[in-house]
C-alpha cells in the first residue's frame, strides 16, 4: 500500500464519491482544481525521510473525503473547494513520494465516480455510496495503522535480505 496507483486513486475514488453530494456545476471545477494542485506536485523529489508522513496524511485524507458522504444536505462550494485541495495536495504527494509519475494518470479517473455517484444520489439510492465511502475509510484505517504499529515481519527488510 505503499506505491503505485493505489494510495491516490483510493483519495481520488473517496473524493468523487464525496462530490456525489455536490450540485452537478462543482463536478468540473472540483474535478479541475484537484488536477491543478496534484499534477505540478507530483514533480517535486521528495527525501525518503517525508514518505510515512506523507503517506499518514494520505490516508487521514482518504478518511476525511469519505466521511463527507455521511454529511446531512448537499455539498456546498467551500466543502468541495477543500476536499479538492485537500485530495489534490496529498494525492500530488504521494506521487511524488513513491515515484512514478503515470500513476497520477491511472488515478485520476477515479474522481469521475461522481457522475455514477450523483445518478444514486437523486434515485434517492445513496446508501451504495455510503456503503463503499465506509469501505474507504476501512481501508485507510487498516493501511495507516499498519504503518503506525511496530514492523512486522515480512513489512520492512530484515538483516537476512
Amino acid at each position: 500500500m505503499r506505491g503505485g496507483a493505489l494510495p491516490p486513486a483510493l483519495l481520488f475514488a473517496a473524493f468523487g464519491l464525496a462530490l456525489s453530494f455536490a450540485p452537478r456545476r462543482y463536478f468540473a471545477p472540483g474535478i479541475a482544481l484537484l488536477t491543478l494542485v496534484a499534477v505540478p506536485l507530483s514533480f517535486f523529489r521528495l527525501d525518503a525521510q517525508w514518505q510515512d508522513p506523507i503517506f499518514l496524511a494520505s490516508w487521514v485524507s482518504v478518511v476525511v473525503a469519505a466521511a463527507s458522504v455521511h454529511l446531512p444536505g448537499e455539498r456546498r462550494l467551500p466543502l468541495v473547494v477543500m476536499l479538492a485541495l485537500n485530495s489534490g495536495l496529498w494525492g500530488g504527494a504521494v506521487i511524488a513520494a513513491s515515484g512514478n509519475k503515470l500513476d497520477l494518470l491511472k488515478a485520476l479517473p477515479l474522481t469521475l465516480l461522481c457522475l455514477p455517484g450523483r445518478w444514486l444520489v437523486t434515485k434517492r439510492w445513496q446508501i451504495g455510496i455510503k456503503v463503499l465511502s465506509s469501505w474507504l475509510i476501512a481501508v485507510a484505517l487498516l493501511a495507516a495503522t499498519l504503518q503506525l504499529t511496530t514492523p512486522t515481519p515480512g513489512y520492512l527488510p530484515d538483516h537476512i535480505d
